[in-house]
């Protein structure tokens, strides 16, 4: 992760949303960088200097439980040049909803378990940690990057905050809500996070990821090829998909 990068993130996970997190400064990550200095009461110069680095880096180290080690790996790097190869190459070109069987096979079949790079919960029981979800194994090393740029991103703090550390579900050979077709947990290819604060006919603003800060976590969902509901249709933000409409 470049510099310029993690800058945007950082602004963007504390409310200050630059647009894509692409590494380019532009007028967008500009502007954000000028309210996030007024705010807290810095010259409002739109310049990322080491006043702007260090407010940002003591916002996200007041507000979290994790050791120094941690919080150095958000840190940008010191010659500002650094990458965290963490997505791939090209965006994934996963296949449409009506693809699916084709492509994947039946339902419940080639899962694999991946590791959550991050702490989580049972959303419907919050006092049950969770350390791997099961996936199908085409998607299962695409949903590990981005679950570990997703720890790269944010603090422990701000993903409970965003309700990113409440696990949903993955793989459940159910039939979609109200239809006869099976739902693309079923072949556990999709995700579900914070389902309480992100309900399936809550729209922006209500459902909590939608909200700004949420951005980097969704472009980086993107970045890999997968869908989010919310973001194509308003609706079931919880949910996100490698699977195309």
């Amino acid at each position: 992760m470049t510099f310029e990068a993690w800058l945007q993130s950082r602004l963007t996970a504390h409310g200050f949303a630059c647009g894509p997190i692409d590494g380019i400064v532009g007028p967008l990550t500009i502007a954000a960088l000028r309210g996030f200095e007024e705010a807290r009461g810095l010259p409002v110069d739109g310049m990322a200097d080491e006043a702007v680095v260090a407010a940002l880096r003591q916002l996200a180290s007041r507000v979290d439980e994790e050791t120094a080690e941690a919080v150095e790996r958000r840190d940008p790097p010191e010659d500002a040049i650094q990458r965290i190869d963490l997505a791939s190459p090209t965006i994934n070109r996963w296949p449409r909803q009506n693809e699916v069987s084709a492509y994947f096979g039946a339902v419940g079949t080639r899962q694999t378990p991946i590791e959550i790079p991050f702490d989580m919960v049972l959303a419907w029981s919050k006092w049950t940690r969770i350390r791997r979800m099961t996936l199908h194994e085409k998607i299962a090393g695409s949903a590990e990057r981005v679950l570990r740029l997703v720890a790269e991103t944010y603090s422990a703090s701000e993903r409970a905050a965003l309700g990113l550390d409440l696990f949903g579900g993955s793989l459940n050979v159910r039939r979609m809500r109200g239809g006869s077709r099976y739902s693309m947990h079923s072949w556990g290819i999709a995700i579900d996070f914070d389902p309480e604060r992100n309900q399936l006919r809550w729209n922006a603003p209500r459902a909590r990821l939608s909200h700004a800060d949420a951005l980097p976590f969704w472009q980086a969902w993107e970045a890999e090829g997968w869908l989010s509901l919310g973001r194509a249709r308003n609706y079931d933000w919880m949910h996100v998909q490698a699977v195309r409409l």
